[in-house]
């Protein structure tokens, strides 16, 4: 895709509001998630998803809970509570900024 630089800078969003709406998700369900949401439009790699998931971990934004699946062991993620608070300040601030884009790109065009 070409502007998937435009995106990479939404991933932590993108990552929190998807496990804001499904509970918990493993890395995979998360690129296939984005990938049917956006019709295939956004294809998340795993170089890009993994790093992000550990940093949010890191920040204590995210829990980890590991389960045996077909005896493979899957890393579940989920929000942990300051992860649901960060949430609702990232969507508000990618949301500003969509805003504010719409503005600059098109200024005829009123928001309401």
């Amino acid at each position: 895709m070409g502007n998937s630089k435009l995106y990479k800078g939404s991933l932590h969003t993108i990552i929190l509001k998807l496990l804001e709406e499904n509970g918990k998700m493993y890395g995979y369900e998360i690129t296939q998630k984005v990938k049917e949401i956006t019709n295939g439009e956004l294809n998340i790699t795993e170089g890009a998803l993994y790093p992000a998931l550990h940093k949010l971990e890191a920040e204590d934004l995210l829990d980890v809970e590991v389960a045996k699946v077909d005896n493979r062991l899957r890393k579940y993620y989920k929000l942990t509570e300051k992860g649901s608070k960060e949430t609702v300040n990232k969507l508000k601030e990618l949301e500003n900024y969509i805003r504010n884009m719409q503005v600059l790109v098109n200024p005829n065009w009123s928001i309401e």
